[in-house]
This record gives structure tokens, C-alpha cells and sequence, in this order.
């Protein structure tokens, strides 16, 4: 037996022990390296991986929605997307946009089809919708907030909804944020993150049965962009400030951080990607970029 396979044998067989012992791994790779997979955009945000781990994300100034694959290649998803922002996949394929610039949630079938899901609560146009997570149910939660321009806004806040599994009901969930815009919930549809911007916090919440929310609480000082989260459970937050660099930072599910990814320009967004989901995907404004991962994604 070579070196190298001997080694490659014993790393296995310690992360098998990890595994059973119920023990927690670092995330992050310690000589991984970040790797620059395109540049040349205006303002990317929003990834999320399909099925087969290809991600799609938002040019937010250009309207547009990018493919990057598997295969290491950039198309063009979709033009004119109404300056979308976060995007998510349903369990049907359907590809869910927050159209900040059309100030609508739609849903995109695998033909191509457009639906709208929501452009007004009680009679008044939404802010500008920006990020958002599906729930196990099918019930989808976005935030609501503004940025620039405020002289058309109709609503009386910035808020966070909750649209039901059925789609036929909009709640308000969330109207004590300053700028809610980051979120993400857990696996099973027990908690659900949400990054106050205007507040430069993160918050923790119970899901309820009805998709309602409870039992707020403090997660950590850091007002983030977009959020993701992987297998253990640890939250994966764009933190707007340079201290003193730009990065991605980490923290456990008790809030304490536990590291940071560096990135040359201030992250904006992040997922897991890749048939394995072992690489982060990190919009990060003009460019973006991918490294790998000692976790998986959920």
C-alpha cells in the first residue's frame, strides 16, 4: 500500500470515529483554497443549487439569472428577471424569485413558465422582496425590505412574510426588524434565522404549526446578507464589515463563532453546491467564487 492511499485510508477511518462518537468536525478545509470562478458581473446575490448541484444566482443591476455548473460553465438562466435577488428551489423543480425590482415572489417552472405568487399584502404593494427559505411544508418565508429609493413604498414597514403551502394566504410574521434581509431555517422546519441589516443582528426564532413564529432570540452581532447552513447545523452569515478583511463567517448553532472564509470583496450571499454538496458558493459582489468544505450542505 502507498503513502498516499495509507493516509487517505486513515482520514476516513478518523472521520468515521468523529461520526460515531457524534463528534463535530471543522468546516472549514484547513488548506483549502478559494478559487475564482468568474468575475466581470455588477452585483450577484441570491445562489442556490438545483438537485444536481448546478447553482443558479442573481446579476441584480443587469437582471439577470447566471447557471454555473458542475462542469465549470456560465449561461444565462434568464434575462429581464425584474432585478431578482434570492432564489430557492421547491420539491416540484420550480425555481422561487424574489423580483426585487418588480416587487413580487414568482415561481419559475422547469418550462420556463412564470406564475406570481405574491405582489401585495392587504391591498399595498410589497417593498422590494429580497431573500427566502421554503419551509418542509412547501410554505414560503422572504423579507421585505428597501433599499435606495424609498418615495413609492406603500407599505408602513419592512417586514418578513410567510406565504402558506397552499399559496392563498400571506402573513406578516415578522414587523419589529429595522431592514430584514438574510434567512435561512433548519433542516427539519423546527427554527428559522433571520439577519436584521438595519440592526447589524441575527435572530433565532420557533416555527410554529402555523407557520407563525415565536420565542425570538439573540444569535450573534453580525447584520447579515445572505445566509445557508450545513449538515451540523452551523450558520454561514455574510457579514457586511471589514474587520479587517472581507469574509464569510461561521458560527455554531449556539451562536458562537467558530470561523471565517476570506474573500477579496464583500460577500453578499452563499450555498452549498456541487452532486456532493461539499464546495460554498460565495457571491460576492462583481465576481464569483467556490471552496471546499469539510461539511456538506443541507
Amino acid at each position: 500500500m502507498n503513502i498516499k492511499k495509507a493516509f487517505l485510508l486513515l482520514s476516513i477511518f478518523a472521520l468515521l470515529i468523529a461520526c460515531a462518537k457524534n463528534e463535530k468536525i471543522s468546516p472549514v478545509t484547513e488548506n483549502a483554497q478559494l478559487e475564482q470562478l468568474a468575475d466581470g458581473f455588477a452585483f450577484t446575490e441570491g445562489p442556490v443549487a438545483d438537485k444536481d448541484g448546478n447553482v443558479y444566482f442573481s446579476d441584480i443591476p443587469n437582471s439577470r439569472i447566471y447557471k454555473w455548473t458542475n462542469a465549470a460553465t456560465l449561461s444565462t438562466f434568464r434575462e429581464n428577471s425584474g432585478r431578482s435577488n434570492g432564489l430557492a428551489f421547491d420539491k416540484d423543480g420550480n425555481l422561487i424569485v424574489c423580483e426585487g425590482g418588480n416587487r413580487r415572489l414568482t415561481s419559475i417552472d422547469p418550462q420556463g413558465n412564470i406564475t406570481v405568487l405574491a405582489n401585495q399584502f392587504e391591498g399595498k404593494k410589497l417593498n422590494s422582496p429580497n431573500d427566502l427559505w421554503i419551509d418542509p411544508k412547501g410554505g414560503i418565508y422572504f423579507t421585505d425590505p428597501r433599499y435606495g429609493d424609498r418615495s413609492d413604498l406603500e407599505l408602513d414597514g419592512e417586514y418578513v412574510f410567510y406565504l402558506t403551502p397552499n399559496r392563498e394566504q400571506l402573513i406578516k410574521v415578522i414587523e419589529n426588524m429595522v431592514r430584514p434581509n438574510g434567512i435561512v431555517g433548519t433542516p427539519g422546519g423546527k427554527n428559522l434565522y433571520v439577519a436584521d441589516r438595519g440592526a447589524d443582528s441575527n435572530w433565532v426564532y420557533v416555527i410554529n404549526e402555523d407557520g407563525t413564529l415565536s420565542n425570538k432570540k439573540f444569535f450573534c452581532l453580525e447584520g447579515s446578507d445572505g445566509m445557508t447552513i450545513d449538515v451540523q447545523g452551523n450558520i454561514y452569515i455574510t457579514s457586511p464589515r471589514r474587520e479587517p478583511y472581507f469574509m464569510v463567517s461561521i458560527f455554531d448553532k449556539e451562536g458562537k463563532k467558530i470561523g471565517d472564509i476570506q474573500v477579496p470583496e464583500m460577500p453578499t450571499n452563499v450555498c452549498f453546491w456541487g452532486k456532493d454538496r461539499s464546495k460554498l458558493f460565495i457571491t460576492d459582489r462583481k465576481t464569483i467564487h467556490s471552496i471546499r468544505m469539510n461539511v456538506k450542505g443541507e
